[in-house]
């Protein structure tokens, strides 16, 4: 299965929707198409043949949930695999307890296939998928930079760190031509994967986007309830709250004057019944 069929041009994704099938039939041939390669990469990417399986059937249905789009994209199947790759490689799958370790390597890749399946797997993420669109399945750079959202220069700086690792864990991959015929011979290789139907697949979008809809309807319909629910209780005017009093314990003493003595009080009466602006105030009187 050479690597080149795995990324079919537009002219060629357009011929089933010129010659009339109808959209499921349409679905149905691009599934029985690519399904089984894209699970094969994925597994490649990802070391875990049920999330290869998971992310690929995720990926499927997403493409019928927006089957108009997909069906007039110049590259379908490269819809569907960067859907694929992005869902396998999310961080959320580390904590997942079924996808924590990475399976086996398939005996049949032989043992060179086995190493350069490992070097992969230790490569990051976004350096390993870089590795297998370049030298795997055959995309120039920028279509490389494209599908990983990263800039062309961004793209390049990782496929030659990756080439880089790779080197280091066995000298023969140091060579892009002998890396790039390795890695296309592991893409190449005829995939084995137990997949469901075309039809269990769109079958199962329908259900999931049925089951949105109704999440999304139900929450809209609480949040009306809630919404009305507080216009009719709240009040129509603020009301203060006295609250009671209560008996606080260690605050100190209040500070301030002492406790004015009877002659100190004499004297403070008698300055404020005969007010006298002038000097002779200061003047004091004997008794």
């Amino acid at each position: 299965m050479p690597a080149e069929r795995l990324k079919p041009e537009g002219p060629g994704t357009a011929e089933p929707a010129a010659s009339g099938l109808t959209p499921e039939e349409a679905f149905d041939a691009l599934y029985a198409q690519a399904a089984p390669d894209l699970v094969h990469q994925t597994f490649l990417l990802t070391g875990r043949r049920a999330l290869s399986r998971e992310a690929v059937e995720r990926a499927f249905q997403q493409a019928w949930q927006r089957w108009p789009e997909v069906a007039v994209d110049a590259d379908p199947v490269g819809w569907v695999r960067a859907a694929a790759y992005e869902y396998a490689l999310s961080p959320w799958h580390r904590l997942r307890r079924a996808h924590k370790h990475p399976d086996a390597p398939p005996a049949e890749a032989g043992r060179r296939g086995q190493e350069l399946l490992s070097a992969l797997l230790e490569l990051p993420p976004p350096y390993r998928r870089t590795v297998l669109l370049y030298d795997g399945l055959g995309l120039d750079l920028p279509d490389t930079a494209a599908e990983t959202e990263a800039s062309t220069p961004a793209a390049a700086n990782r496929l030659l760190h990756a080439r880089t690792v790779l080197g280091r864990k066995d000298p023969d991959l140091a060579e892009p031509e002998e890396l790039h015929r390795r890695l296309n011979a592991l893409v190449a290789e005829e995939p084995v994967a137990d997949l469901p139907a075309a039809r269990a697949v769109r079958t199962g979008s329908e259900h999931r986007t049925r089951t949105w809809t109704r999440a999304v309807v139900g929450v809209t319909a609480v949040l009306i309830a809630m919404t009305g629910f507080t216009a009719v209780t709240a009040p129509t005017r603020y009301v203060p709250v006295n609250a009671p009093g209560e008996t606080v314990n260690g605050v100190p003493v209040r500070g301030g004057p002492e406790k004015l003595r009877p002659e100190d009080v004499e004297l403070r009466d008698r300055l404020r019944s005969e007010p006298n602006p002038g000097p002779e105030r200061l003047i004091p009187v004997a008794g």
